[in-house]
This record gives structure tokens, C-alpha cells and sequence, in this order.
């Protein structure tokens, strides 16, 4: 099939498709929490925003391993109602609130947040947009922590390049990505790398099962076999390049 990107695809088609997974982009348990061993001291009264939540995997091991409370956001009404749900039967619904809404038009004060979290959604509003606007929300010496997609490598084949250029114009290294943290107010703290099976083990092969659901649900429709195709694509190239790119963490501190 030919390469095209996500982005380009019905927005109804993704939300059903994605709400109906645990997780919406590479990432594991253990790396969110590692993330947040290099976030302060969170007290009981802290503040907490997970932008582009998902149906909030990530969101539930934030709440286990902090204090304050969150704010879960996403564009998708139905993957908010999931994470609802979710929280209820974990008992967090004290402490974890999902709201629906757009990661540029954020429904927040300014000043309001101690940590913005977001994991493998950035790239929707773009890298540097989203850490200039998303600053404004964050008190003084709060801390941002978010995955994206960079480079491994200064050079990579011509077939990936294409790919993540499509899907994220913004793609650049590591220390690109930083000196972009360092240009729009943050300390950069840490930043470190995912390992293959937040890729494959927990994105990738959990698609499987749902991908072939998709396709006896809407047998015959093009649509739903080009998306389909798509995803399958994503998966085929990440086998081949791995070592070329992945997600990366960044963790920063507010200074101005």
C-alpha cells in the first residue's frame, strides 16, 4: 500500500479503534514510572495533567504512584468514558478525573499544574507548540514529562525518513528535541529511551487480535483495510529500522 499517516484517516475510525485498546502508543508501566522518579516531591495537594490521555493506562499507574490529583484529557469521548470506568473500578474516582478536550485548547488556569504528563501524543500539536503552550499551565519549577517520536541516529535510511516525516514533520534527534526544551523555558532533567517491547509487546502484537476484529466488523469496506494496512505497516517498518528511532522521554523543570 502506499505510505500515508494517521492523521489522514476518519477521526470516528480512530477513536473506535483505539478506545477498544488498553494502550494507544508504545510505553510500559515501568517506564512512566521511572519518568516520575525524576519529578520533586509531589505532595497530597498537588496537581497533576495527563494530556492526550487515552483511555488512561498510564494515567491509573500515575495515580499509584503520586499523591496529588489528575486531570486526564483527550480529543475522544470515548476513550475518556473508558478511563472513567477504569478509575471507578480501581477506586481513584476520587482522584482522577477524564475530560474531554483538545491538548491546544486547554480548559485549565494558568499556573494551575505541579506536573503536565503526556505520553505519545505531543506530536498531534507539534513539539515545540506543545512545550510553549502547555508551559503556561505549569507553576513555576513544575515539571513537563512527555514521550516522542526522535532519531536514534544522525543518519537513517531513505524508506523510514519518508515514513515519520509524513507522520511527524517535526521529527529530530535527541539533542535537537532538548536544546528545544532549553529554547522554550525548561531545565531539561532527564531523557531516556523506551525499550523494544513497549513497542512490541505492549503496542504492536495487543493490535493483532483488534485489527482482525475491525476487519469482519466492516468486511469490505476499503476504509477500514487501508487504516488497517496502515497500522500493519507501522509495525512491519519498526522491525526493520528499530535502531533508527523510537520514543523518547523527556523530562523538564519550569524556570521561566
Amino acid at each position: 500500500m502506499e505510505d500515508t499517516a494517521i492523521h489522514k484517516f476518519d477521526f470516528a475510525l480512530i477513536n473506535e479503534y483505539f478506545a477498544g485498546l488498553e494502550r494507544q502508543g508504545p510505553g510500559s508501566p515501568e517506564a512512566t514510572i521511572r519518568a516520575l522518579g525524576f519529578i520533586g516531591n509531589l505532595s497530597n495537594e498537588a496537581k497533576i495533567a495527563d494530556l492526550g490521555c487515552g483511555t488512561g493506562s498510564q494515567t491509573m499507574v500515575l495515580a499509584q504512584n503520586t499523591k496529588g490529583t489528575i486531570t486526564a484529557l483527550d480529543l475522544f469521548p470515548g476513550s475518556i468514558d473508558k478511563l472513567n470506568v477504569n478509575a471507578e473500578k480501581l477506586g481513584l474516582q476520587n482522584r482522577v478525573k477524564g475530560v474531554a478536550g483538545s491538548m491546544d485548547n486547554l480548559p485549565f488556569q494558568n499556573d494551575e499544574f505541579e506536573l503536565i504528563w503526556s505520553e505519545g501524543a505531543i506530536a498531534n500539536i507539534g513539539f515545540e507548540k506543545g512545550l510553549n503552550y502547555w508551559k503556561d499551565f505549569l507553576k513555576k519549577d513544575g515539571y513537563i514529562a512527555i514521550t516522542y517520536e526522535s532519531w536514534f541516529t544522525a543518519e537513517r535510511p531513505a524508506e523510514i525518513e519518508k515514513w515519520w516525516v509524513e507522520a511527524v514533520p517535526e521529527i529530530g534527534t535527541i539533542g535537537h528535541n532538548i536544546s528545544i526544551m532549553q529554547e522554550t523555558g525548561y531545565v531539561p532533567v532527564a531523557a531516556f529511551t523506551l525499550p523494544e517491547k513497549c513497542w512490541i509487546d505492549n503496542y504492536f502484537i495487543p493490535q493483532k487480535t483488534r485489527q482482525e476484529e475491525f476487519l469482519k466488523k466492516y468486511a469490505g469496506d476499503k476504509t477500514v483495510e487501508t487504516f488497517i494496512g496502515f497500522l500493519r505497516r507501522e509495525a512491519e517498518l519498526y522491525a526493520k529500522y528499530k535502531q533508527y528511532y523510537g520514543y523518547v522521554f523527556y523530562i523538564g523543570k519550569k524556570y521561566k
